[in-house]
């Protein structure tokens, strides 16, 4: 297949396997009432996905799984095991321990989709890589949110249907990515296993910016993502003359940063990848400090608020993924990668059990000020000059 088709086949790839991810949280509401669980189960299984996704990426990192065999190959058996897993919800009576088990298997096999479709990218495009993966965290981005406009569709339909529709179309997206995106060439195959080898990239200074500002970043995005629903029906308690779908618009919110995502690729061009990405991290950190006043504010420019929220919230995701890239070794690339992202999901774990054991204790209006935290430190790192 021709280079240029080559990105756009793993950006649908992409966006299919990772519509895996939110399939929980958008049928949270029905499966609360169908297992009898705790509302508070959304934490949970958003936080089990995140668990798993950590364990599968520590795995993959300690034995170099996407330096060692055929990034393709990687992506479609795990495009395959957590399609199964994830439609393992819907067999048999299941429990809130069974849930959060399958749930976080299908976030340990979301490991070998995520960082491995970028890894696959940079194999191809060393060039206008911050663009390239622009293009592909977008469609990560629409996969994570195309679950809940699902939701918004099949109102006449039980819950098990969105589960089995997100299945399916992770399973296509690995055929595709096995059938269509042969290995780079820039691929640089690592032979050896050395445990400790992709450990020693964080003795770069720029490496460790690139990370510390990804992870500052993470600390808020996963958090953000995960009560959007629960944001939106706050305020329709708060303001009983709104009115609004909540699935739908929940999509739109979380959808809005496919297009941060694809402009902070373009941006990054003329303007520099460190630029744009910390200029994002900043916007994203003064939403938080803003959200406060969001539910005062208008229906109309409470959701535009959280439109620009959601598009600055991971616009710089891709400029970070890219920055840890070019400061990687060569044969370290997806390990890196794959390291990088194992650390900055286990930090969304800290920041969405946070939000969630203090949802009780701190009003709403002033419970995402927390999530400032992670912009805030991560600026600091990035603005640091290089010694």
């Amino acid at each position: 297949m021709p280079k240029a088709r080559i990105l756009p086949v793993i950006v649908l790839a992409q966006f299919c396997c990772t519509s895996l991810w939110f399939a929980g949280n958008a049928v949270m509401g029905d499966l609360v009432n169908h297992l009898g669980i705790n509302n508070n189960a959304l934490g949970h299984t958003t936080s089990a996905v995140q668990f798993g996704f950590i364990l599968g990426t520590l795995v993959f990192a300690i034995f170099l799984i996407t330096d060692r065999f055929s990034p393709s190959k990687v992506f479609f058996v795990c495009a395959l095991l957590g399609a199964l897993c994830n439609l393992g919800i819907t067999i048999g009576q299941q429990n809130l321990v069974s849930l959060l088990v399958l749930r976080a298997l299908t976030g340990f096999f979301l490991a070998g989709i995520y960082p491995v479709g970028m890894k696959i990218a940079t194999d191809y495009y060393q060039s206008g890589l911050g663009q390239s993966l622009g293009f592909l965290v977008g469609a990560l981005v629409l996969g994570t949110a195309f679950p809940h406009v699902v939701k918004s569709i099949t109102t006449s339909f039980s819950w098990s249907s969105v589960i089995i529709f997100t299945s399916i179309l992770a399973i296509l997206g690995g055929v595709f990515m096995l059938l269509f995106v042969p290995d780079g060439p820039y691929r640089t195959a690592n032979t050896s296993l050395d445990f400790s080898s992709c450990f020693k990239i964080f003795n770069k200074q720029a490496f460790r910016k690139a990370a510390f500002g990804y992870f500052g970043h993470m600390w808020e995005l996963y958090a953000f993502w995960a009560f959007v629903p629960h944001i939106l029906k706050t305020y329709l308690t708060l303001h009983p003359n709104a009115t609004f779908n909540i699935p739908l618009v929940s999509f739109f919110i979380i959808a809005s940063g496919a297009l941060g995502c694809v402009l902070s690729g373009c941006l990054s061009i003329n303007w520099g990848t460190k630029r744009v990405a910390t200029s994002a991290l900043m916007l994203s950190g003064v939403c938080c400090l803003l959200s406060s006043l969001l539910f005062y504010l208008p229906q109309p420019f409470f959701i535009g608020f959280l439109l620009f929220w959601g598009i600055v919230v991971v616009a710089d995701s891709p400029l970070f993924s890219t920055l840890v890239a070019q400061n990687a070794d060569d044969n370290l690339k997806g390990s890196a990668l794959t390291l990088v992202n194992c650390i900055g999901f286990g930090i969304t774990i800290i920041s969405i059990q946070l939000i969630n054991s203090l949802q009780n204790d701190i009003t709403m209006p002033f419970l995402f000020i927390l999530l400032a935290i992670g912009p805030l430190c991560g600026t600091i790192i990035l603005l640091k000059p290089i010694k």
